[in-house]
C-alpha cells in the first residue's frame, strides 16, 4: 500500500527528473543555437559543445544534491548513513557518484531515498547517452579529417 511519505517522495523524484530532462533539452538546444550563431571553426564549436554539456550535468547534479539536502533534513524521506555528515557538500558528492554510477558505496541511501539514488542513477545513464549521441552527429557532421 502507498502511503503518504512514498507518493511525497514520489512527487519530489518526478519534479527532480522532469527538471533534469528540461535543463538538458533547454542546454542542448542553446548550444545548436550558439554554434549557428558563433562563427567559429568547427572543431573548437565541438569543444564549446563539450564543455555546455558538462555544465549541464553539473548543474543537474547539483539539482539532485540540493534534492537530497532537502529531503535528508525532512523527517519524510529518509536519510543518508556512512562517511556522511549531513551537508550540502556530501549531498553533492553523493549525488555525483550517483548520476555518474560509479557509486563508491562510502554513503549509503536509507529508506525512500533508496528510490531517488536509484532514480538519479537511471537519468545520470540516459542524459549522458544523450549528450554522447548529441557530440556524436555534431563530430560527424563538423570533424574536420
Amino acid at each position: 500500500m502507498i502511503d503518504a511519505e512514498m507518493s511525497f517522495a514520489f512527487a519530489v523524484n518526478c519534479i527532480l527528473v522532469a527538471t533534469v530532462v528540461l535543463i538538458h533539452h533547454e542546454v542542448l538546444n542553446a548550444l545548436v543555437h550558439l554554434g549557428r550563431w558563433l562563427h567559429v571553426r568547427h572543431n573548437l564549436a565541438i569543444v564549446v559543445g563539450v564543455f555546455g554539456a558538462l555544465l549541464a550535468h553539473i548543474a543537474e547534479i547539483w539539482l539532485f544534491a540540493y534534492g537530497y539536502y532537502f529531503m535528508v533534513n525532512s523527517p519524510y524521506f529518509g536519510t543518508l548513513e556512512g562517511n556522511f555528515s549531513g551537508s550540502l557538500l556530501d549531498c553533492a558528492y553523493f549525488s555525483f557518484t550517483t548520476y555518474t554510477s560509479l557509486g563508491f558505496g562510502d554513503i549509503e541511501p536509507l529508506g525512500h531515498l533508496r528510490f531517488t539514488a536509484g532514480l538519479e542513477a537511471l537519468t545520470g545513464l540516459v542524459m549522458i547517452t544523450w549528450t554522447a549521441s548529441f557530440m556524436f552527429l555534431k563530430m560527424q557532421r563538423f570533424w574536420d579529417i
